[in-house]
């Protein structure tokens, strides 16, 4: 049952993934006051719209070789990593729950949790193509933060004691998180990290709940930007974090348990 269930939210994840890249490719268009090329999906050099067997997820693409069946022109490296990268992404959340689990509320903060990293995802793939994150995104991915932790201490209530401790940690996380990326940013005046790039840390602090795990994102998010960006160093001013933030979320997210209990 659990691998049949994996199977599913990796599929799941790589038709979100897909969807997501798609619409932040629209999204740019559309900022930039251009339309679309067409309500389907096409090829951005030829213009041959895709037919629903070009436009499988991951499959296609390796199929192809990421290349337009029609003018073979490569497709960008951005579409295939969505797919494979939200792909785990599903999987990594889906393991931590059983889904022999009858409870419905747990199931609820389950998906809204899918929800929230597709969000994340949505974030992370419009910050690595065009070094900005959509302030709405960002917006709606604060809600959804909130909405899991609101639902998450109704499932576990045990006192109003232990609420105010849980309160005094969500505190602390935003001050370790959203509070230190805040600071990078207005210090330097945005020349170290962009002005949405504290906002998604406050968006995974209120998720995360726990000052530390988010010191691990911190900690993950920064190595992970240092190991990937280390060769183009010298030729970018400024390393857009959200990727690396929205990696770091979903790995302290699935092992949080294992992490908490090491500390």
């Amino acid at each position: 049952m659990q691998a049949i269930f994996l199977v599913f939210l990796f599929v799941l994840g790589a038709c979100v993934g897909s969807f997501l890249c798609c619409q932040a490719r629209r999204l740019r268009l559309k900022e930039k006051g251009e339309k679309p090329l067409g309500q389907r999906s096409v090829c951005p050099k030829c213009r041959y719209q895709l037919k629903w067997y070009d436009n499988l997820p991951i499959i296609s693409w390796f199929i192809l070789k990421g290349r337009c069946r029609k003018c073979r022109k490569k497709i960008g490296l951005a579409e295939i990593t969505s797919e494979i990268l939200m792909a785990l992404s599903f999987v990594a959340i889906g393991t931590t729950i059983s889904p022999e689990l009858p409870m419905p509320l747990v199931w609820i903060i389950f998906i809204l949790s899918l929800v929230f990293v597709s969000s994340l995802g949505f974030l992370a793939i419009y910050d690595g193509l065009y070094g900005e994150l959509p302030s709405l995104c960002l917006t709606f991915s604060i809600i959804c933060a909130i909405i899991i932790v609101i639902l998450r201490e109704w499932t576990s209530f045990s006192g109003w004691q232990n609420l105010g401790l849980h309160l005094g940690d969500l505190g602390l996380s935003i001050a370790v998180l959203g509070g230190l990326y805040f600071i990078l940013y207005k210090v330097p005046r945005g020349k170290w990290v962009g002005d949405g790039d504290w906002i998604l840390g406050l968006a995974i602090a209120i998720a995360l709940g726990h000052p530390w795990l988010c010191l691990i994102v911190l900690f993950i998010s920064n190595l992970l930007a240092c190991l990937v960006m280390l060769p183009f160093i010298k030729k970018t001013k400024k390393i857009h974090f959200g990727p690396f933030l929205v990696a770091a979320y979903i790995i302290t997210a699935t092992f949080a348990n294992f992490f908490l209990s090491v500390i």
